[in-house]
This record gives C-alpha cells, structure tokens and sequence, in this order.
C-alpha cells in the first residue's frame, strides 16, 4: 500500500472538484474505502448534519465535546486527523457503490447543504458550529478521506 496524498481543501466545492477528477481519470486505492464508499459518508455525515443525529450519539459525545473541539477538532482542520478511527455503523458505506452515482449524490447534498438557511444540528464530538465552521468541518473531513485516493498513474 503507497503513501496516503495529502490534501487540504478550503471549501466544499474544491472538495467536489477532486472527487469529480479521481472519478474522471480514475484511481489507486491507499486505503479501505473506494471513491464511492467515501462520498457515502461523507454524504450521510452531511445530511446528519442538516437533519440531525441519533440522540445515542449526541448523549455519548456530550462529555467529551471540551475535549474533542479543543484536541481533534483543530488537527483535523489542519489536515493532522488520525486515520483507522472508527466511525458509526450509520456512516460505514456499504461494500459495493458505483462511484458515479455517489459523487452526483454528494454534489446534490453539498447544493442543498450551502442552500439551507436553517440552522445547523451540533456534531455530537464537537458541538454547535456556525453553518461557515461546519463548511471547513466538511472540507477538512472529505480531504482527510479522499487523501486515501490516488490519481491514477498515466
């Protein structure tokens, strides 16, 4: 397996651009997940997102929120989040996605995520979060896993 990439995105937009592009002219797996597996979650963490969380989630994360926000919530943004945690089954894509499919899926989400004027579910490890904070949330979240995506070799 080959070093992971490493990406930095500042909006959601460039974060499209890049799965566009690796669906385009293809790619090399450095991690789990294919290219469709990753715009799954990050759809499903999107929509979560928008329309809120499982209160077991929520409940659970509530003690270690100071935590988190003052310890990961920063690496992760600078592109330093840790790979191998493990996330809630919600969010595990299933085995077999075409990727086609799940990056127009998530272009639709990302549309109707920077349209909605309602207010933002809190994540359940980093708390509330203005609809700009969880924009860089989700940038940083999709380079962490689509760093794991290689361009293909030509």
């Amino acid at each position: 397996m080959s070093e992971r990439r490493k990406l930095i995105f500042t909006n959601l937009d460039e974060a499209l651009l890049e799965a566009k592009q690796l669906l385009k002219e293809g790619y090399a797996m450095t991690g789990k997940w294919s290219l469709g597996q990753i715009c799954f979650h990050m759809r499903t963490t999107i929509e979560a997102n928008m329309n809120g969380y499982p209160k077991w989630m929520t409940a659970l994360g509530y003690p270690l929120r100071p935590f988190l926000r003052w310890l990961a919530l920063p690496r992760l943004l600078s592109g330093k989040s840790p790979k191998g945690i493990k996330t809630a089954g919600m969010f595990v894509p299933p085995g077999h996605l075409d990727d086609a499919k799940e990056v127009e899926l998530l272009n639709e989400c990302v549309s109707k995520f920077l349209a909605c004027s309602e207010p933002m579910h809190a994540h359940p490890g980093f708390g509330r979060m203005s609809k700009e904070e969880f924009v860089e949330f989700h940038a940083a979240h999709a380079a962490h896993h689509l760093s794991f995506l290689s361009p293909a070799k030509k």
